[in-house]
């Protein structure tokens, strides 16, 4: 320690610069937090405890194998093309317009060309005036608005969508319930209930990280030629065959009974497929009284698979469903790390809150390609009171961009714990080495952790 000036400094013992003392003292208090929460809980850097991502995902070599098997009888370029076209159609799809907004937006329509009407016709003597106008509204509702189409997911489809969207579908699910799997590890789920199951995705993803511990899956898809498919999946191809995933049991309808509940419930890109809102929140109520432990929402990282997602989060958090047979209260366990609106749909313009994952897809006309899927998530948890907090020294924050790595800092952007958005430049000097490490290993969709003491810093700076 010495004296310069008025100023008091000394020789930090982190990164052995000579300080004045009050940078001292918060260069080794930035660091301080890691070590007293044991954040790491003896993890290498890279996999740290908020390490969440997964690794290009495989299809499971049974799955792949029975899908090839599956695949054999079609024209294979005459799918390629078909299965191309059916995966842009489905992620420009977009929610049908609401009734309420269709009237409102043909109130306004006829209030605009009623002024129009009555500029030309001053004198308000024409007697064909309201037909006009109403054909007029009808005509540019018609050239506006948009017209969603449904989708009957026959034999024929069915393949195709196969070919489009089994890999990448499994790569969403699989990487959504490993957020479970990697922040719950004493979480071994029994039963599974999978709404809209389609070729089965959600089956063989919780099957990948469970195994035997599930018992009973239960598939629940309106369309009978999907669940033919799926279960030819699981016998290999083959119909004769024994299944691989045993105690599978599929259905067109959701189970009546409100008292019996699964572990773990699975809607993967299947309120998207409901064409109300209303539609949509009463199978939202049902799937949450069917829940036990998580549920497990998965659409496409679009403006309106992230808008479906956040109708969900607010119905069950507000608790609007009439009868209520579970009183147990739910809590957001990811991807927020809050319970306040979402602050994307907040900002201007609104961007989606999603996330990617890399997968190998179907090898089909030549050799497996990397592709990106990019999709949004919610899981619900269900609790039973207030969790206590495990630290008071730090909160998680969800990366929700991609990480740029510097040669001395890290650029993050991060939803933080207090439903802010915040651009982030972490190094080791303002966050210490620990942290700084951490948000090098981090990638988009991990969680970070915030030390109050880099707050309690800024607090020092301004005094």
């Amino acid at each position: 320690m010495y004296l310069l000036g008025s100023r008091v400094y000394v020789k930090c013992a982190r990164c052995h610069f000579a300080l004045c003392l009050r940078e001292a003292q918060r260069c080794q208090s930035s660091a301080a937090p890691l070590e007293q929460a044991n954040f790491l809980k003896g993890a290498p850097h890279r996999n740290h405890p908020g390490v969440t991502n997964l690794k290009t995902v495989h299809l499971p070599e049974q799955l792949q194998i029975a899908a090839q098997s599956v695949l054999q009888g079609p024209d294979v370029k005459s799918l390629t093309e078909r299965a191309h076209k059916l995966s842009n159609f489905l992620w420009s799809r977009k929610r049908a317009i609401e009734t309420s907004q269709l009237r409102e937006k043909a109130s306004l329509f006829e209030r605009k060309f009623l002024e129009q009407e009555r500029d030309i016709h001053k004198d308000g003597s024409d007697h064909k005036l309201e037909a006009r106008i109403r054909n007029r509204v009808l005509s540019e509702l018609r050239r506006t608005t948009y017209h969603r189409t449904p989708l009957r997911y026959n034999k024929d489809l069915g393949l195709v969508y196969m070919a489009a969207r089994l890999a990448g579908g499994y790569a969403a699910v699989l990487r959504s319930l490993n957020e479970i799997k990697k922040r719950d590890p004493l979480f071994v789920p029994y039963s599974l209930m999978d709404f809209g199951s389609g070729l089965g995705t959600g089956t063989w993803a919780s099957h990948s990280l469970w195994g035997d511990s599930l018992k009973e899956y239960v598939c629940v898809d309106s369309s009978g030629d999907m669940n033919t498919l799926a279960e030819q999946l699981l016998r290999g191809g083959s119909e004769m065959d024994n299944p691989v995933i045993k105690q599978v049991y599929f259905r067109q309808f959701l189970p009546v009974s409100p008292k019996v509940q699964f572990d773990l419930v699975v809607a993967a890109f299947s309120l998207s497929e409901l064409d109300t809102l209303n539609e949509r929140l009463n199978v939202i109520f049902t799937l949450w009284r069917k829940t036990n432990s998580y549920l497990v929402l998965v659409e496409n990282g679009t403006k309106d698979g992230h808008q479906i997602l956040m109708e969900a989060r607010d119905a069950i958090l507000n608790r609007e469903e009439e009868v209520q047979h579970d009183l147990r209260r739910p809590s957001v366990f990811a991807p927020c790390t809050h319970e306040l609106p979402c602050p994307k749909l907040i900002k201007r313009p609104v961007v989606p809150c999603n996330f990617t994952q890399f997968y190998y897809s179907l090898p089909l006309s030549r050799s497996q390609e990397r592709q990106q899927e990019k999709f949004s998530f919610l899981i619900i948890s269900r609790s039973d009171g207030e969790k206590a907090r495990e630290t008071e020294n730090w909160d998680m924050a969800r990366l929700i961009g991609q990480v740029h790595r510097r040669p001395r800092h890290v650029q993050c952007q991060l939803c933080c714990a207090n439903g802010e958005l915040k651009q982030l430049a972490v190094t080791a000097r303002h966050h210490g080495k620990d942290m700084y490490r951490c948000a090098r290993s981090s990638d988009w969709g991990d969680l970070l952790p915030i030390f109050h003491a880099e707050e309690d810093s800024k607090n020092d700076e301004t005094q």
